[in-house]
């Protein structure tokens, strides 16, 4: 019978936007009080969707809200969601990095976690006293880490930096550096955050090796959090999907994989029409596999499927598409006209086009030069990782957004 290494109970994150103060002196003296006291903050609300496109009526977010689950020991569980779902949330708080409002966590073993690039290391520090560190944090000898430490070196393969402070190194050698060290150090969990996007293609398919080793061989309990859907599948045992802070499933990985590329965002698309006779009630990126997917290879087609309502079309309309890259510039527009009669329709990019980095997509219906009917913007977010292009040579450079359809003589 196996133990269980995580125990959950209604867990529950708040945090407070704007100002930080009640308003009113009494108010704040009651917040004060129940901090000495170790009680519930009073004013706390409850109830409100955690939709981060609208500030709602409270001052109050709740990123997680009364969630329980537990994991059983060699478990690799897979956290799915759209972004704000509260999946990085729940994983700042496993590794302590943020506190919970209310509920309980029991964790059985060590916890080695990767999360955003930037935390678990001092900038000032080289990668070996890094190394060393955080060794030390999770109570291993200093002889323990000298063993593991030439492993950890050749995985991240920055043996050439690794007596140079990390604020030095680039994003993807520092990720490498990361994982590394989460990895090879004794723990008997690891807490992987979707991070792995800032490293090529190569070495996200080290790494989950790497994690599928350690999860089936050495016994380790994992919690992984991406958005590419088949890194999840091939990886992990179980998956949890998370919606507006809640869970809405904790099954058999396939199951769970099943049931979000199922679920569909209608109510949250038709908050955002114009016309409620017309609109958006599905969008969805998928691959060649039909996988419901955000992250994709450059060497990949991408295709995004539009799902609309459209009962008795009055005029002439048309889905128009932008895609923009990280810094909100835009990189091309698309359309097509809307045939009556005809509700699905498919959009794909074409492989070899654009470069790595973060992009997001608008989307509108609308009646050329009349009316705009429907509009979606900024919503969905999807993410290109460079697989060993010639540019991908020159590590961080910024190449532009394209690859440019052009030929030399």
């Amino acid at each position: 019978m196996s133990s269980k290494a995580i125990q959950i109970q209604n867990l529950s994150k708040a945090y407070q936007l704007g100002e930080f103060s009640s308003g009113t002196i009494s108010r704040d003296l009651q917040r004060y009080l129940a901090r000495i006291l170790g009680k519930e903050d009073p004013l706390l609300k409850i109830g409100e969707t955690n939709d981060r496109s609208t500030k709602g009526k409270s001052d109050i977010v709740w990123s997680l809200k009364d969630i329980s689950f537990e994991v059983e020991q060699g478990d690799a569980v897979g956290i799915i969601g759209r972004n704000g779902a509260g999946k990085s949330t729940l994983l700042k708080i496993l590794s302590r990095v943020t506190s919970p409002t209310t509920g309980s966590i029991k964790v059985k073993g060590r916890i080695a976690s990767l999360l955003e690039v930037g935390t678990g290391f001092h900038p000032e520090l080289t990668g070996r006293e890094n190394i060393y560190l955080n060794g030390a944090i999770l109570g291993m000898r200093k002889a323990e880490i000298t063993r593991k430490f030439d492993e950890i070196v050749d995985f991240s393969g920055v043996r050439r930096y690794i007596d140079t402070p990390v604020k030095r190194y680039s994003s993807g050698m520092y990720t490498r550096l990361a994982f590394a060290v989460a990895a090879y150090l004794e723990s008997e969990i690891l807490i992987v955050d979707e991070v792995l996007a800032v490293g090529d293609a190569e070495f996200q398919k080290k790494c989950l090796g790497k994690m599928n080793d350690v999860s089936r061989n050495e016994g380790r309990t994992i919690l992984f959090v991406s958005h590419n859907l088949s890194s999840v599948m091939k990886l992990c045992n179980k998956g949890i999907i998370l919606v507006n802070g809640e869970i809405t499933a904790y099954d058999d990985v396939i199951t769970a994989v099943q049931k979000y590329n199922s679920s569909d965002d209608e109510e949250n698309l038709l908050e955002k029409t114009v016309n409620p006779n017309v609109y958006f009630n599905k969008i969805r990126f998928y691959d060649r596999d039909n996988i419901t997917r955000t992250e994709f290879l450059h060497t990949e087609p991408i295709k995004i499927a539009f799902k609309l309502t459209a009962p008795n079309l009055d005029k002439h309309y048309r889905i128009f598409v932008t895609i923009l890259n990280a810094q909100k510039n835009k990189i091309f527009s698309t359309e097509v006209d809307i045939l009556e009669g005809k509700s699905d329709y498919e959009l794909t990019i074409n492989s070899h086009f654009l470069v790595r980095g973060a992009y997001s997509l608008n989307c509108f219906i609308h009646s050329p030069l009349v009316s705009l009917i429907s509009e979606v913007e900024d919503y969905f977010n999807f993410t290109i990782i460079d697989d060993n292009s010639t540019f991908a040579l020159y590590g961080p450079f910024d190449y532009g957004n394209v690859f440019g359809n052009c030929s030399w003589q």
